[in-house]
């Protein structure tokens, strides 16, 4: 898995969007995935709610919204490998209602100037991308534009 995982971050270099998201159940692999990549390629994964989580409780509430673009942009350029390479895992953060974000859209941003590999922390189900259920004040769902879904199942 993590060879055609590879081969698939190595072709996304010449799209235009250059997202990938892994998608799968909880506990079908996603992180231990992201984490063998990152290996394999001399970098690191970036914990987006610890790191970024941290950054943005030390400043004021009203100046949240604001800032985490730059502050995910900043973070991005310390933890990139390969040069245009970012790892990500647990963005749920990006979905807190308080951030006033379109968390898909804010990580196609960072995808255009640089290969972004994320774990999805919600589900691909019909050509979709949901995150939470329905009724739920974080719930999102998405189209596949602008993004190659990589789906591992538990028992691949």
């Amino acid at each position: 898995m993590l060879e055609r995982l590879g081969k698939i971050v190595d072709e996304i270099a010449a799209l235009q969007t250059k997202l990938i998201l892994l998608v799968g159940e909880p506990g079908s692999g996603k992180t231990p995935l992201l984490v063998k990549l990152a290996d394999s390629r001399d970098g690191q994964v970036l914990n987006v709610g610890v790191v970024l989580g941290k950054r943005l409780a030390a400043l004021p509430h009203r100046q949240r919204p604001l800032k985490v673009n730059e502050e995910l942009k900043a973070l991005a350029d310390d933890y990139v490998c390969e040069k245009d390479l970012v790892l990500l895992d647990n963005i749920e953060l990006l979905f807190d209602q308080s951030l006033k974000l379109d968390p898909l859209e804010l990580l196609k941003r960072h995808a255009h100037s640089r290969r972004v590999v994320a774990v999805w922390p919600g589900e691909l189900r019909e050509g979709r991308l949901s995150y939470a259920v329905m009724g739920h004040s974080e719930y999102q769902d998405y189209g596949l534009d602008g993004l190659v879904p990589f789906e591992i199942n538990k028992n691949s």
